[in-house]
C-alpha cells in the first residue's frame, strides 16, 4: 500500500464511488459479500487499491497545505517539482495559534518585532505525491490557500 487505507466514515462517505470501482471489476453486492465472507484477505486488498486511488487523485490535485502548532503557522504552496513554505513563529510563548486568541493576536501583531517569518523551497527528493502525503502524516491539512496567497502577497510587495 503507498499511502493509508481509508477510514471507515471516508468509505461511507464515498460508497457511490467504491461501488463503481468494484464494478470495473465486475464485483456486484453479492459479490463483494461473498469475498468479504470467504476471502478476507483480498476484500482487505480491495480497500487497500481503492484506498490509493482515492489518495492519488486527492493527493494530484493539492496545491495548498497549512500546519498549525502552538508557536508556529507553516503554509505550502506545492508545484510539480518543488514546494515553496512561508513559516510563521511567535516569538511570545505565551501565544497559542491552535486558539481562536492566537490568531487574533497573529492578525494583530502580524508585522511587528514579536513574528518570525521565513520563506523557503524544498526540492521533492521523493515523488511529488509521497512528498505531499507525508506533511499530512505530519499533521498538514489542505486549504484553499487562502492564508498563504495573502501573506506571499504581503512578502512580495
Amino acid at each position: 500500500m503507498k499511502y493509508s487505507r481509508l477510514t471507515k466514515e471516508q468509505f461511507e462517505e464515498l460508497s457511490p464511488e467504491f461501488t463503481n470501482f468494484l464494478a470495473t471489476q465486475a464485483i456486484d453486492k453479492a459479490e463483494w459479500d461473498k469475498i468479504k465472507a470467504e476471502k478476507p484477505e483480498v476484500a482487505e486488498q480491495e480497500l487497500d487499491v481503492f484506498s490509493d486511488l482515492i489518495w492519488e487523485g486527492v493527493l494530484s490535485r493539492a496545491e495548498y497545505l497549512e500546519h498549525f502548532s502552538k508557536n508556529h503557522i507553516f503554509l505550502f504552496q506545492s508545484f510539480d517539482t518543488h514546494v515553496h513554505s512561508i513559516v510563521l513563529k511567535s516569538l511570545v510563548p505565551e501565544v497559542d495559534f491552535l486558539t481562536k486568541e492566537g490568531l487574533q493576536w497573529l492578525s494583530d501583531n502580524m508585522f511587528t518585532e514579536t513574528i518570525e517569518m521565513k520563506t523557503g523551497k524544498k526540492m521533492f527528493t521523493e515523488e511529488r505525491n509521497s512528498s505531499i502525503f507525508e506533511l499530512i502524516q505530519q499533521g498538514a491539512f489542505l486549504s484553499d490557500g487562502q492564508l498563504y496567497k495573502q501573506i506571499n502577497s504581503i512578502i512580495e510587495s
